[in-house]
């Protein structure tokens, strides 16, 4: 969702001044004195007062006095999150190759959209969906550059956290050396993340 709001959390009585951010599976806030993780599917109540986002997890009750105007779009975003489709995208008409990925319900999801999923890059190709699990297997992106449409883009998807074999930094290094730029990331499901490289606006 990458939306980003100065704010202040309020519970248990305690204020805290700091900036929340809403991904797609939770909500970030960083204070000063305080880092609070909520997971959205965690969320039991949630509502509007103003300025103010309420939310209750687990009966403790939690408020974020978020900046003017952005409590209704936060409450929108929850409530009505992008599919992940949407999140990479991917519209009707596209071709799309999905190299490496498994994630079952992500190709159905695909190919209700885009028809047949294609798992070999060829000329004119919209959006590649490439599956890396380590620095070596990022050397490919060079080759996959040459068979994207000008406005194309490559999202590598790989593990996060604990399990993770690739850092983003990794993924944005060799980006460059491919004459790509990054420009977004994406939460790809609860295991894997997505980092998006495109083509300079200078080079299409």
């Amino acid at each position: 969702m990458g939306l980003e709001s100065r704010c202040t959390l309020e519970r248990d009585g305690r204020r805290t001044d700091g900036t929340a951010m809403l991904e797609s599976d939770h909500i970030l806030f960083r204070g000063a004195s305080e880092r609070v993780k909520l997971a959205l599917a965690d969320v039991t109540k949630l509502d509007v007062q103003g300025d103010a986002l309420l939310l209750e997890r687990s009966g403790h009750a939690l408020v974020l006095h978020l900046a003017p105007g952005a409590s209704t779009r936060w409450l929108s975003k929850i409530r009505t999150p992008r599919s992940l489709l949407d999140k990479l995208g991917v519209r009707e008409g596209m071709k799309v190759v999905v190299l490496g990925v498994q994630d079952a319900e992500f190709l159905a999801q695909l190919e209700r959209r885009v028809g047949a999923v294609r798992t070999r890059a060829s000329a004119g190709t919209d959006v590649i969906v490439y599956g890396a699990e380590s620095v070596r297997a990022l050397d490919r992106l060079v080759r996959l550059r040459d068979t994207l449409v000008p406005s194309g883009a490559i999202w590598v998807v790989h593990r996060k956290g604990k399990e993770a074999t690739l850092r983003d930094v990794d993924v944005f290094a060799a980006g460059r050396n491919a004459g790509l730029v990054d420009n977004k990331v994406a939460a790809f499901s609860a295991t894997h993340t997505a980092e998006r490289l495109v083509i300079p606006l200078s080079e299409r």
